[in-house]
């Protein structure tokens, strides 16, 4: 990346310190503490008029959560995040800002920022699995702390298998990306293997990130820091998905890597732009 100047070493020792699992491990037991709702309530309020999190869209009002992880990983109202139905639409799996939208290199090399790349094969942990999606499209989506943290189904097809791959857990925020070289490829993640009727093969990598960095499946019995020993895990059938299906969890902040071997797709989202769940990220054309 060349040399840094001081602000931006400045940055890169700030994500450097932070990014030690046993840091987040510690916010985490701090995050899951149940506390009376006299205590819980009026910091989840501080919180929410902090960020500008919309409470109205929350299945509960404040008072009602039992710690701060559970309102952060909270549901919402039914039907405040409609799913476009449209045929050979690929919809956005999370709230989320467009960090990147592109199609995929044929070397499989994504940008991470101007200048700097990662490797399919370091992302997700498998030079087969990576061959799969050469010439495709990538959509990187990054989770800021005010948005809903649940990962949804970005289309219909099955859940063939998912790849726990431990790492660190540098900051995915703006300071984190423009320091850290591959941060993705560095920090903890797991990686969703889906095939699909419409598109083919398909991945969703969910990338942990600092402060809690937890990541939970709906449909398995995994939350990272707990995990099993890494590797390919394959259910024992494949395990049908429909688009908006809820899939997963984050703990705060994080990413998700979304990437796609259909080449006939257009995209539908913009570089910068912000997305909810159910939004169109590609259509057929």
């Amino acid at each position: 990346m060349g040399p840094m100047s001081a602000p931006r070493a400045a940055e890169w020792l700030l994500a450097t310190l932070s990014s030690s699992p046993w840091l987040s491990r510690a916010t985490g037991r701090l995050c899951d503490l149940r506390l009376p709702p006299a205590v819980l309530t009026p910091v989840i309020r501080a919180y929410a008029r902090a960020l500008r999190v919309d409470l109205e869209e929350a299945a509960h009002p404040p008072e009602a959560y039992p710690s701060f992880n559970a309102f952060f990983t909270r549901a919402l109202v039914s039907g405040c995040r409609p799913v476009d139905r449209g045929a050979g639409t690929v919809v956005s799996p999370c709230d989320a800002r467009v960090s990147g939208i592109s199609a995929i290199p044929e070397d499989g090399r994504l940008e991470q920022v101007k200048g700097v790349t990662y490797s399919l094969e370091a992302l997700l942990g498998s030079a087969t699995d990576a061959a799969l999606f050469r010439a495709g499209v990538q959509a990187t989506l990054y989770l800021s702390p005010s948005m809903y943290h649940r990962v949804h189904s970005p289309v219909d097809g099955c859940i063939r298998a998912w790849r726990h791959v431990p790492g660190r857990l540098f900051p995915v925020n703006g300071p984190g990306v423009r320091t850290i070289p591959g941060l993705f490829t560095r920090n903890e993640r797991v990686c969703l293997f889906y095939e699909t009727e419409a598109h083919g093969p398909l991945a969703v990598v969910m990338v942990g990130a600092a402060n809690v960095g937890r990541i939970s499946l709906s449909f398995a019995p995994l939350t990272t820091h707990r995990a099993a020993p890494p590797g390919a895990v394959e259910p024992s059938t494949p395990l049908p998905v429909q688009r908006g299906d809820e899939i997963g969890a984050f703990n705060l902040g994080s990413t998700v890597v979304l990437l796609l071997a259909d080449t006939a797709l257009v995209p539908a989202a913009v570089r910068g732009e912000v997305v909810h769940m159910g939004r169109p990220l590609w259509r057929r054309r």
